[in-house]
């Protein structure tokens, strides 16, 4: 089925929203260069003992460079997020992050991969900006903060980034290797930082379980569905999809974390359940030359 792909990334999209709510349940004062260490360390050391013991990794012919920068990117892309969450909100931080992924990876496909957006691309896009700007204008009492909106921009272009490199890698290497090796990468690029910030926190058992769900279901299961479906869809239809991040981190920031939405804020989130709705439903539909 033609849908599957974005089920799959949308799927993906539900449980990378999970993250930002399991990061509240962590100690006070954790650095978040850490806090993706061990994510990453979690969620790629498992996927890659598996892929060694099924025998699914070639160390000699493997796409070492793709997979490099795949890794620096979300090496990136990680720290700026949870430092976003940490400063504006689970909501807002998450909103913004991947409400602005969409444009950049239509602009890096247009302007790199000279992949010409789709109309689709367009609309959800259009979509996406008008939820994140009912929600940055909020009056409830979620916090805005400029150099979280900032951080989470940034992270915005980082996850565009990874999923472009993702979808080169992909044309080499099968879904779970690739997660595999990219996410291994990334913690043991954050590592030596992770090392000069303190990881005296990881000794606390209550963080364990925390960071374990984080590492399993948050990074190895989600990137692996992330992966599968980005196989057979583009980078930008697969990033709008994760507009199922926000939505989920909205919801779990509401009821979970104790965070307060406006009804102008509920109104973004709805405007974001729209992009989500046309990019699944109307994925295949070509931009008129």
């Amino acid at each position: 089925m033609k849908a599957i792909p974005y089920i799959l990334v949308l799927c993906a999209a539900v449980l990378w929203g999970t993250v930002g709510t399991t990061q509240t349940y962590l100690t006070e004062g954790i650095h978040p260069v850490p806090i993706a260490m061990m994510r990453s360390l979690i969620g790629g050391g498992i996927l890659l003992i598996i892929a060694i013991l099924l025998k699914k990794i070639a160390f000699r012919t493997w796409s070492w460079k793709q997979t490099f920068f795949a890794a620096l990117s979300m090496a990136l892309f990680q720290p700026l997020f949870f430092t976003s969450v940490h400063l504006t909100g689970v909501a807002v931080g998450t909103v913004v992050t991947i409400g602005s992924s969409p444009i950049f990876a239509g602009l890096i496909e247009w302007l790199f991969l000279k992949t010409r957006p789709t109309r689709t691309w367009a609309f959800a896009t259009c979509f996406a900006i008008i939820g994140c700007v009912l929600l940055f204008t909020s009056k409830g009492e979620t916090t805005i903060v400029p150099s979280g909106i900032l951080c989470a921009l940034c992270a915005g272009v980082a996850f565009a980034t990874y999923t472009n490199f993702s979808k080169v890698l992909l044309e080499k290497e099968a879904a779970l290797p690739s997660v595999a090796m990219t996410f291994t990468m990334c913690g043991v690029i954050l590592l030596p930082f992770s090392l000069f910030l303190g990881v005296e926190w990881i000794g606390i058992p209550s963080n364990w379980l925390p960071l374990f769900v984080m590492g399993v279901a948050g990074t190895s299961i989600a990137y692996l569905l992330f992966l599968r479906g980005l196989h057979a869809i583009s980078s930008s239809a697969a990033v709008t999809l994760s507009l199922g991040e926000p939505l989920t981190a909205a919801l779990l920031g509401v009821f979970l974390v104790g965070e307060n939405l406006s009804l102008t804020a509920w109104v973004g989130v709805a405007f974001l359940l729209g992009g989500i709705l046309v990019v699944t439903l109307k994925g295949k539909q070509p931009v008129e030359s």
